[in-house]
């Protein structure tokens, strides 16, 4: 019963397909080395004692958001939705907005980051680098500043084009503007439940069953900071 309060509450799209699920910071996604029990199987595990299912539960990974990042994340409860939204995905046909909450303002109020990365495995972070160097990827996203807080926090939303390693994290902070809490890339102290300001807003693309256009979005509390200016809700 726990399991079913704890994980049915956080549900915010469940279809015969399709289960999206708003992520807190500290969970992953997938299974890592860690040998933390992932999303995936405790969703499969919800899902089997829910319906009552005897037999294995499918629940496959459409995408991935970093341990210490909260916000939607898309699963698929059947292969056939897995194959349809994969190619979905690396068609660019869904759109991901991110929230990010940063110290510094950025340059411009909003703008287009357009930069080559390289993955570093041994720290687990990404660098900008130049389109010559090996293992270069474009990451491309736009952000644009909505809203301020009266302690000096800036809210960033960001539109993400292409899904690289870290790279919300690693461009914001190129540009002098790392994000609140985020150790790796630059911010002066650490969030105190280990967590960074980054909040997977929304996911919108068009139902790989029902062809019908869909955007879910996740709500976040900001972790207390309240900000002068909010726009419409996306």
């Amino acid at each position: 019963m726990t399991i079913l309060i704890m994980i049915g509450d956080r549900i915010l799209y469940e279809d015969n397909h399709l289960l999206a699920f708003n992520k807190r910071p500290g969970e992953i996604v997938q299974g890592d080395k860690t040998g933390d029990e992932p999303l995936s199987e405790t969703l499969k595990r919800y899902i089997k004692e829910r319906d009552h299912k005897p037999g294995n539960v499918f629940c496959g990974v459409v995408h991935r958001i970093d341990r210490p990042v909260s916000g939607v994340v898309l699963f698929a409860k059947t292969s056939k939705a897995l194959s349809r939204m994969n190619r979905l995905v690396q068609q660019r046909a869904v759109t991901k907005i991110y929230w990010a909450v940063t110290k510094a303002m950025p340059p411009h109020t909003s703008g287009t980051l357009s930069d080559y990365l390289v993955r570093n495995e041994r720290l687990n972070k990404s660098f900008v680098a130049t389109a010559s160097d090996t293992g270069a990827k474009h990451s491309l996203l736009d952000y644009r500043l909505i809203a301020t807080s009266s302690g000096g926090y800036h809210l960033l939303e960001v539109n993400l084009h292409t899904g690289r390693h870290h790279q919300v994290r690693c461009q914001l902070a190129h540009i002098g503007c790392p994000i609140r809490g985020d150790l790796k890339y630059g911010a002066p102290r650490s969030n105190a439940d280990g967590s960074i300001a980054l909040h997977a807003r929304s996911i919108a693309f068009t139902h790989p069953v029902s062809l019908q256009p869909l955007c879910i979005v996740a709500p976040w509390d900001f972790g207390g900071i309240t900000f002068d200016f909010m726009e419409k809700q996306i």
